[in-house]
């Protein structure tokens, strides 16, 4: 997913942007807002004086919320700011009003409103807890993010994009049960941005005890992504997987060598290994040992002065 540029499409519906500019004296000229259900409804203050929760509550009276099924949530400010708002709170509280809502993207801010690691984030917890029926969850940015170990018998996506997520937040999704969950995505991202996870706290996800449903796992953009390889390489949950992507970190021909020497993995449709450190000589290894599984080994890099780079940090 870019992170230059915002979406223009989100669980299939095209995205419509309910912006300032709605709630301005000019709001009368600009085009009526399509009906509810047709459309992802973007909201974002953008860097306008425009606080978050005159935004928001200029659109829960103006359109009909109890058709609406897709929320795309822009740029709320920063901490910083006189007029920040998280919006969470906000959503929580008018979870009555949003009665068909399926899928929420939290975060829909690119890297020239606010880098990845300084998106500022509070609870998350609350959206699981008032909306019982949400299906789709993504999250971009974790500073200052926070989860308590939830149970959802609805959600199938959960993804969490960020230059460092909490461990906090590893272990509350760790345990948290989620059975009709099918797609996990992880970015871990740097422990100067708060990235300090372990591999170790993954052990409830890699066992599957608690996501029975689990079809794609993603534990990405890691420092770790060695020690993540050698965790994944013996985990009961990759028996069931149809995708795997540990993409995006510093693995090296240690995390390749793991996952070769581990469980078969010939039963995988997808392997996604790009942004990557192997050799030559391993990645001809890891296609010839996985016949029949796309594996996506693109994107390989150089350590620069013996160091190793994710692909999305600050």
């Amino acid at each position: 997913m870019a992170l230059w540029e915002h979406l223009g499409e989100y669980e299939g519906l095209p995205v419509f942007e309910f912006g300032p500019e709605r709630l301005d004296d000019g709001a009368a000229e600009l085009p009526e807002p399509p009906p509810a259900g047709d459309v992802a409804w973007r909201l974002s203050s953008g860097h306008a004086e425009t606080a978050f929760r005159d935004l928001w509550r200029a659109f829960c009276a103006s359109v009909d919320t109890t058709e609406v099924t897709a929320l795309v949530f822009g740029y709320w400010g920063a901490d910083y700011d006189s007029h920040f708002e998280y919006p969470v709170p906000l959503l929580a509280e008018a979870a009555a009003a949003f009665p068909k809502l399926r899928s929420v993207f939290l975060g829909d801010i690119t890297s020239e409103e606010s880098e990845i690691s300084w998106i500022d984030h509070r609870d998350l917890t609350p959206i699981f807890r008032e909306f019982p029926n949400l299906e789709h969850l993504e999250v971009r940015g974790a500073d200052g993010l926070v989860m308590d170990p939830v149970e959802h018998s609805s959600l199938r996506l959960l993804r969490f994009e960020s230059g460092g997520l909490p461990a906090q937040v590893v272990r509350a999704v760790a345990a948290s049960d989620l059975p009709e969950l099918v797609q996990l995505d992880l970015w871990f991202g740097e422990e100067y941005y708060g990235g300090d996870a372990t591999a170790a706290d993954l052990a409830p996800i890699l066992s599957g005890e608690r996501l029975p449903a689990l079809l794609h796992l993603g534990l990405e953009d890691a420092r770790i992504q060695d020690e993540i390889a050698e965790a994944v390489a013996g985990a009961p949950i990759v028996a069931r997987l149809a995708t795997l992507s540990l993409a995006m970190g510093a693995l090296t021909d240690r995390g390749a060598e793991a996952l070769l020497s581990g469980q078969p993995l010939t039963h995988l449709e997808e392997l996604d290994l790009r942004h990557h450190y192997l050799s030559e000589s391993m990645m001809e290894r890891v296609r010839d040992g996985l016949p029949g599984v796309l594996i996506d080994l693109t994107d390989r890099q150089e350590p620069y002065e013996g160091e190793f780079f994710i692909q999305v940090s600050e």
